[in-house]
């Protein structure tokens, strides 16, 4: 299997994140970096290439490092080499769940420094809670570091908005302008500030509208069978948040390949690595199928 694969605006690499990134001069030109490792979970996790196959389907990567220490040395280096590729502007959202999320954001700010963290996104995947006992943790959390003062963020991008609600919008949008579009102004400290309603407003940090069920049931398109893959409405909103359309978007431990696939389906050239040979076969498919329609459309 090659070691690295041009397809479309991007290129895949097997193998280990680190050794990438260190094996040359960093090229400092990420603006957007998506890091969603192993969660120290423990096991091992199979990929489902026939009916029912998940559990006993071939191995894709293994979630077991010998206690939350050994994960967190295994995640420092990786924080570091990714902290080299990115741009003056870019930023590393770093996924995980509450088994280390904690104790990541303690090791991340020591990597990048505490002023560089630039918030949370809480992602409810929507799959309920399991637990028995105490409440269910049914929320993952995605770490935000800036590499530099500020960070590319593009907040009035339509994927960052949502629908006003109905009660603000009869009460609070009834004026019009010439154009026939319904707005309010809100005056605060002698300036004066004008929303319109079809704008809708700004999400906060919580998103629930992307379900995970979108990359995880084999009914539907997007999904490739790879365990923990994540739905592209996701990792669009991500992309369309954190990046421009000439910026380079980098995951170094790629997976399934979401992130890489929405980033050449939104024009952002890329870098994917993963050490896993199954994952790095999976996202060349996944790839090709994009470029594939690209073509056609």
């Amino acid at each position: 299997m090659p070691a690295s694969v041009h397809i479309g605006r991007g290129e895949l690499r097997l193998g280990d994140c680190l050794d990438v990134l260190t094996t040359s001069s960093p090229p400092r030109d990420v603006d957007l970096a998506y890091m969603d490792p192993p969660f120290n979970a423990g096991g091992e996790r199979g990929a489902r290439q026939k009916k029912g196959e998940r559990v006993n389907g071939k191995l894709a990567y293994r979630d077991a490092w010998g206690g939350l220490d050994a994960f967190l040395a295994m995640l420092e280096p990786r924080l570091i080499a990714v902290r080299e590729a990115l741009s003056p502007v870019g930023s590393l959202w770093l996924h995980l769940d509450h088994r280390a999320v904690h104790d990541a954001k303690v090791l991340a700010d020591s990597v990048f420094g505490r002023t560089a963290f630039m918030g949370e996104v809480i992602w409810v995947p929507g799959n309920g809670g399991k637990r028995r006992t105490g409440p269910s943790v049914t929320h993952q959390t995605i770490l935000i570091f800036a590499r530099g003062r500020e960070m590319i963020w593009n907040g009035d991008d339509p994927s960052l908005r949502e629908r006003h609600a109905e009660t603000s919008l009869r009460m609070h949008f009834q004026n019009v302008d010439a154009d026939g579009r319904n707005y309010r102004d809100r005056h605060v400290a002698g300036k004066t500030y004008r929303y319109y309603a079809d704008l809708g407003r700004r999400i906060g940090s919580v998103w629930s509208d992307c379900p995970s069920m979108r990359a995880n049931t084999p009914l539907i398109k997007e999904a490739t069978g790879y365990p923990t893959q994540k739905p592209e409405s996701l990792l669009e909103r991500i992309v369309r948040a954190a990046s421009h359309p000439s910026s380079r978007v980098l995951d170094p431990m790629h997976g399934s390949g979401t992130t890489l696939a929405v980033a050449e389906r939104l024009g952002r050239s890329w870098l994917g690595i993963d050490q896993s040979p199954l994952a790095h076969r999976v996202t060349q498919a996944r790839l090709r199928e994009v470029c594939k329609a690209a073509q056609s459309a």
